[in-house]
């Protein structure tokens, strides 16, 4: 126990811990998004398990490392381009996020989104939210297991540091869904900012390395002016 309890590995964890959290940013917004179309009633619930499958696909995948590893191997060349199990993961997940998104966009402004889903039975609806909330878990996994693997090599440290970002996740996920349902213009830039994770998905699985701080950066910027606009609003 005790080369758990050293300066260095603290510093992993409480690092690990904040990169993880900033990692989990985009998979709160897609839970929120979607278990918005529920009952407020079984929200929560619905929060809570799309969280708590991200955490079993996490911690699986960390005691999987030799399998993360290999599917970084290539399978098939093509045009002298390697093609390996991450890249497909990628390619596909940023497909489905980009085509959700746009779906999502369009509901809310073109078809009234408020209604959609509205003439499923709720536990067709539940189910069908929760297989989508668990394609994306594995898909943003993936950022996830590489970066803590990248910080260190403790096995108990990662899975330590993932579990609390997935209960950071927890508790800020309602208020996020609460804030994200009162103000369809945050709604649409959230689904905006989606979009550019996937397409940034997208251009990882070519080879193409787009920091992830330059999307952060933009969103950053336009919700600052998006508060800005909604606080004048209010003293108009």
């Amino acid at each position: 126990m005790e080369h758990l309890l050293t300066l260095e590995t603290l510093f992993a964890f409480l690092t690990l811990s904040f990169l993880e959290i900033v990692l989990g940013i985009d998979n709160i917004i897609f839970i929120s998004i979607l278990t918005n179309k529920l009952p407020e009633e079984i929200r929560p619930k619905a929060r809570t398990f799309g969280i708590g499958l991200a955490l079993v696909f996490r911690i699986l995948m960390l005691l999987s490392i030799t399998w993360i590893i290999g599917l970084t191997e290539p399978f098939v060349h093509i045009m002298g381009y390697g093609i390996n199990g991450r890249d497909t993961v990628l390619f596909l997940g940023g497909l489905f996020l980009i085509q959700k998104s746009t779906r999502e966009i369009y509901e809310i402004v073109e078809a009234g989104g408020a209604q959609h889903g509205q003439d499923m039975k709720v536990q067709t609806a539940f189910t069908a939210i929760i297989v989508q909330i668990a394609l994306l878990d594995i898909v943003f996994s993936f950022d996830s297991i590489l970066t803590a693997i990248g910080m260190t090599q403790n096995l108990p440290i990662m899975i330590a540091a993932i579990v609390v970002a997935m209960f950071v996740m927890l508790k800020f996920s309602g208020p996020v869904a609460k804030v994200i349902e009162k103000h369809p213009s945050l709604q649409i830039l959230a689904l905006a900012f989606l979009i550019l994770i996937g397409v940034l998905l997208v251009a990882e699985s070519a080879g193409y390395n787009v920091p992830k701080s330059y999307i952060y950066a933009a969103v950053g910027f336009s919700l600052g002016v998006e508060m800005l606009n909604m606080r004048g609003k209010t003293r108009s």
